[in-house]
């Protein structure tokens, strides 16, 4: 997966529908129909594609990401450059 160097921007709609952009459907293989697992603290939401719904490896990863929020609201994160983020983040 290629690294974003400016993240996409989109909107909600009245009804809080918001639309991933084309760019990252296209990279995510996001079609019509696609499953999420949808997990939110504070103004962040983060969105993890199934393929058929969950997975072992799908709840591992639902898991680090409750842990990685733990550490965010304790104060035990690191400061990452945006490169190095998405670095990281593509490793998910």
């Amino acid at each position: 997966m290629e690294e974003l160097e400016i993240p996409e921007l989109t909107k909600a709609s009245s009804k809080g529908q918001i639309v991933i952009p084309s760019v990252v459907r296209r990279k995510l293989g996001i079609k019509r129909g696609s499953v999420f697992a949808v997990s939110a603290r504070k103004d962040m939401i983060v969105l993890k594609k199934l393929e058929t719904g969950i997975k072992p490896e799908d709840l591992k990863t639902l898991k680090r990401i409750e842990e990685a929020w733990r550490d965010i609201e304790e104060g035990r994160y690191k400061i990452h450059s945006k490169k190095a983020f998405f670095k990281e983040f593509t490793k998910w």
